[in-house]
């Protein structure tokens, strides 16, 4: 099951929003019939439910370009049912552990909701269009965060990741924690098509040139860049900020890594026209010390884990259960 597509932890109304948004324009030609596609311990899971995912589905991916083959339609079918019977076991699962939606905490997100339409009478329109109330996204909202609160409490804060296995994380991926050697630096470019007449590369680079000798002479490069400069980076004196290798053009980035600190470069000719180069500061290669890379590894372990034991959760709840498919 691809648990991307369960549309429930914690993001109903944003969820319900995009069904919405989405179907205006969109109205079904006729209603579904109810004539049940799953019976989860008991509960029967509609026709009429299950074609509106399918409709969102079909109609997100026509907004986008694209198109389901037909080939592969019988799987996004049996996605859609798995998620379904996911949904309503997890709902089911959430009231026997008790738990307690407040009112005033779903019209604060019917609220929301409803302030991403431009009136209410789009709100309105859109509820209409995909045989919706009022009432079912209430229920339906207040359904979403009672599964949300109760995954919270028996999966989500349960899982912890412990000094000791990020540690071993950072150990044994050295190369995630590299980082390649990078340069600051500033430039002056005089734009020159490649395919220019020989006439205007010769005024650029008689241009370029002249600037180079104020350079040479000690005149400021950040001033002389503001004055001159023809690329965007002109007006805060040339300033590139920090880059490293591959994001420059090869004429480039071989003439920056290769000056030193405060050194210019001579005339550097690329694809833009005439550069010159001054390299402010240059940050070796170098690893990312572990206490730099800690949170970014709990939160890395902590995604994994958490896909892996909502899945287990997933798993048993399905097994516990008696469930019945129609598709």
């Amino acid at each position: 099951m691809n648990l991307n597509k369960i549309r429930i932890a914690g993001k109903v109304a944003v969820a319900l929003a995009l069904i919405l948004v989405s179907a205006v324009g969109f109205a079904a030609d006729k209603k579904a019939p109810d004539d049940r596609v799953a019976v989860v311990n008991g509960t029967i899971i509609t026709r009429g439910e299950f074609d509106r995912v399918l409709d969102n589905e079909l109609r997100r991916a026509a907004q986008s370009g694209q198109q389901i083959p037909g080939a592969q339609m019988a799987k996004v079918e049996n996605s859609i049912l798995d998620n379904l019977i996911v949904d309503e076991l997890l709902f089911q699962e959430s009231k026997k552990k008790g738990a307690q939606v407040k009112p005033g905490t779903v019209t604060e997100q019917l609220t929301i909701l409803k302030q991403r339409f431009p009136s209410e009478a789009e709100f309105k329109k859109a509820l209409e269009e995909n045989d919706m109330t009022e009432s079912k996204i209430r229920a339906d909202i207040k359904r979403g965060m009672a599964i949300q609160q109760m995954l919270d409490k028996e999966v989500y804060q349960k899982v912890q990741i412990t000094d000791e296995e990020s540690k071993t994380f950072y150990d044994k991926n050295p190369q995630l924690f590299q980082q390649p050697e990078r340069v600051k630096a500033s430039h002056i470019l005089i734009k020159v098509d490649e395919g220019a007449p020989e006439e205007k590369k010769a005024e650029a680079r008689k241009k370029i040139k002249e600037i180079q000798q104020k350079v040479q002479n000690g005149e400021d490069f950040a001033a002389l860049a503001k004055t001159y400069s023809e690329g965007p980076s002109g007006s805060k004196g040339g300033d590139l900020g920090s880059f490293g290798r591959g994001q420059m053009v090869k004429p480039f980035e071989d003439a920056a890594f290769s000056l030193k600190p405060n050194e210019t470069s001579d005339i550097v000719e690329t694809r833009f026209g005439y550069h010159l180069i001054k390299v402010v500061e240059k940050q070796p290669a170098k690893k990312t010390a572990y206490a730099d890379a800690k949170d970014r590894i709990n939160k890395r372990l902590k995604n994994q884990k958490l896909r892996t034991e909502r899945q287990l959760y997933f798993d048993k709840l399905k097994k516990d259960a008696k469930i019945e498919k129609f598709l």
